[in-house]
Formats: C-alpha cells, structure tokens, sequence
C-alpha cells in the first residue's frame, strides 16, 4: 500500500476512535450541537412534535379521545416533546426497561423543549389577557408591584408521576423523577412528591382505553407525609406573598401520554390534595412521548 495512503487511512481510524459514542444508534460519530451524545443523524430523525394541533393533550394529530370526552378535563394541557413512533418506542424501552439509565439526560434535555413550548404558549396567553404572573423569586419582590419587568411564564411546581414499590424494585427508578429532576435542574423549579400509589397495576400497553381507566380510577392519592405538606403550605405562603392570589401551577411529569388515564387520575387527587390545604390548583402535565 502507498505510504500516504496508509498513513490516511490510520489517521482516519484514529479519528473515528476518538469520536464519541451515539447513545441512541451506539455507533461512533460527531454529536449533534443541540443533543450531547447524540449523533447528527439521530437527532434529525428526531419526531419533534412543534406544533400541536389538540390544545388539550398535544397531540399533533386530530384527537378521537379529547373530541369525544363529555366531562371536565383535570388538566389545563398536555405538552409532549416527541410523537411515539418505533424509533421512540426503542428508545424509551433502552432506559426504562432495560435499565440504560445514561439516557435520562438526553430525554430530560428533550423534555426541556416541551416546556419551553408550554411557556411561550402560557406567555403568550398572560399577556393577550393582562395577566400578572411575576415569578415566584426574591428578585421580583424587590420591585413593587406596579413596577415589576414583565417575566415569562413559569410553573411554581413540579410533581413526577409516582410508581408502585413492586415497578421500582422491578426497574431500581422512577423514571418520572429523573426527568422531573432534569426540569429542575435546568428550570430551578422545585419538585415535590405529592403523589402517592395506591395500589400496583398491570403494565398499560396491552390494554384498551377503557380498561385503562377503570385500571387508573383511584390509583393515586395526595401524599399526606407532613414534611412534604410543610413544603407546599410554604411554597403557597410564599406565592401570596410576592404575587397576586391565584392558583398553585404545578406540572405533572410523566414519560408517555397514551390515553391520559394516568394524568387524569393523579390531576384529580392533586386537585383534593390542594383543596384539602384550601388552595386552588391549575395542572398541566409535560410527557416525554405523546402516543
């Protein structure tokens, strides 16, 4: 072989070695600028979903479930950062089923983007009806009230979507905390465990909409644990002190919006927790994959 061609070829390798592994398709290549260790491919099969075109449950599809349902709707929306095809579904059961929990970051930083569309959305909504909506932060209650920058929207709170003992012994996490966590550390909102489940139920994916309803009525209850309460009687105190009355804002997190059963169910004992303390609450709900 030609010396130059060899010592191509060997620089070649060399470079490929050094590049980093892709945590989606595992193989080595220059990572995406929006996504650490994912790869530029990856990332632009990626099915963002931008915008979505039910207002109650996201989904960038016309919507049977949403359409048809008579009742009230516990949650004020549903935001998902990616629509959940097979590349997804691959994805999710990587880190959830089998445990490769190297993953959280990444589908953490791509919840991250479901937020920032829920906060343009509310921002926007804040100011089309002259809302005041200071965040709760010292910095605000510096300025007096009618003096105070306008600011984005953001939520007061965030609540995982709890699992029963017998799915966390079965997986050792939750995956809804570490993308809560995520949230939290990228958004500086607190998290709180106000959720509580009240019995083990059967994996959802096999099941019909209905059955997973009935599966999901009272399957979550507010956490009554008196240093979590604590927390949220100060987080509420807090609120009133700096702002205008208005409701607690707390986002539920979950990692897959299918039907909304699981939402809903824990939107309502969220809902009676509040009311319990004699708060009132606006839910939303930030889902990693809407199916």
């Amino acid at each position: 072989m030609n010396p130059l061609m060899s010592w191509m070829k060997q620089a070649r390798l060399l470079v490929a070695a050094s590049l980093p592994e892709c945590l989606f398709c595992l193989r080595k290549a220059p990572p995406s600028s929006e996504l650490p260790s994912v790869c530029q491919s990856c990332y632009n099969h990626i099915p963002w979903i931008c915008s979505p075109r039910c207002q109650t449950c996201g989904r960038p599809v016309g919507c049977p479930d949403c359409s048809r349902s008579r009742g009230p709707v516990p949650i004020q929306c549903n935001r998902s950062a990616v629509s959940y095809n097979s590349a997804m579904r691959e994805i999710l059961g990587q880190y959830k089923y089998r445990g490769n929990e190297r993953l959280a970051p990444i589908l953490g930083l791509m919840l991250d983007r479901a937020y920032a569309m829920l906060q343009q959305e509310q921002s926007e909504r804040q100011r089309s009806l002259n809302l005041p909506h200071p965040a709760p932060s010292l910095h605000f209650s510096l300025f007096p009230k009618k003096h105070r920058p306008s600011a984005p929207w953001q939520a007061d709170l965030l609540v995982p979507v709890p699992v029963s003992a017998a799915r966390l012994a079965e997986r050792g996490f939750n995956q809804a905390e570490q993308l809560a966590a995520a949230i939290t550390r990228r958004r500086h909102m607190p998290q709180l465990p106000l959720l509580v489940r009240t019995h083990h139920t059967a994996k959802q994916s096999f099941k019909s909409r209905s059955e997973r309803l009935a599966d999901m009525k009272h399957a979550f209850t507010g956490n009554r644990d008196s240093e979590v309460l604590q927390s949220l009687r100060s987080l509420k105190d807090a609120i009133n002190l700096q702002a205008e009355q208005r409701p607690l804002q707390i986002i539920l997190i979950d990692d897959i919006y299918t039907t909304g059963s699981t939402i809903r169910a824990c939107a309502e004992a969220l809902q009676q927790l509040c009311g319990s303390l004699g708060c009132t609450a606006e839910i939303y709900a930030l889902t990693w994959a809407r199916s």
